[in-house]
């Protein structure tokens, strides 16, 4: 990692009215939970067109539950690392407005984070599909599949699959961070997935800085970012949060 580049980061940090953060499935890494797309993810053992579409999933809910089955396994003993936690200190200590995710893990706020917005939904809960009913997923148990609501309709998980929008709220919230942050730290993402994509192209447009963290370079260090902090999230967040003037230890009540 750059020093002279960590120094900038924290100094614009410092100054900025408004800072966001942008996460992508690299946060989690060191949670425990691999990148869907990556060597030991999940689309390696299922061919995401055949589990992860919503047409999947309604024509054939109990075989894509088997694969939601073993997500939820990996999401269980997943827990905040110090990313996570990182970020929670930074908007405690009102150094950060918003988070941006596009994860489903639900560990950010678990970390402490107060304000975040989830632009592809959350695995904490499960929703029928036919009343509209949401249960927490921890409170249902995963034996007959796929799992069914007390109307006898099927549940889904709480998450957009390839194939249904972006919810509009989240997508509305996460448009107007976008476009009224002064700093966007994009963190464990390439941005490739649209339309989370466009977000910091739309800060960019807008004037906003965009500060990179990721283990290497990728399509944003050459057009969109202003540079790239290259290490692990957990690594560059620690040293960012030290240096600003916190800890990344967990506080009370946090996972």
């Amino acid at each position: 990692m750059n020093d002279d580049l960590l120094h900038s980061t924290v100094e614009i940090m410092k100054r900025a009215k408004k800072v966001v953060a942008f996460t992508g499935a690299g946060i989690s890494v060191e949670s425990g939970i691999p990148d869907f797309r990556g060597p030991s993810g999940l689309w390696e053992k299922f061919d995401p067109m055949e589990y992860a579409t919503i047409e999947a999933f309604h024509s054939n809910p109990k075989k894509v539950w088997g694969m939601l089955k073993e997500m939820a396994i990996i999401l269980d003993r997943s827990r905040p690392n110090p990313a996570h936690r990182a970020l929670a200190h930074l908007e405690e200590m009102g150094r950060l407005s918003s988070i941006i995710t596009q994860n489903i893990d639900y560990l950010h706020q678990e970390a402490g984070s107060k304000r975040v917005i989830e632009f592809h939904g959350t695995s904490k809960n499960l929703v029928c599909i036919l009343c509209g009913h949401i249960y927490d997923r921890r409170q249902v148990k995963l034996e007959a599949l796929p799992p069914r609501c007390a109307c006898s309709g099927v549940l889904k998980p709480n998450f957009i699959f390839f194939g249904e929008p972006i919810p509009w709220g989240a997508q509305l919230e996460a448009k107007e961070e976008a476009g009224s942050c002064e700093v966007m730290l994009v963190i464990g993402t390439s941005a490739v997935v649209s339309p989370a994509c466009d977000l910091p192209v739309m800060a960019k447009r807008r004037g906003a800085i965009i500060i990179e963290i990721n283990l290497e370079e990728t399509q944003l260090t050459h057009y969109i970012s202003n540079w790239i902090l290259k290490g692990s999230a957990s690594e560059v967040m620690s040293r960012i949060v030290g240096a600003i003037g916190g800890s990344t230890r967990p506080r009370m009540g946090a996972s």
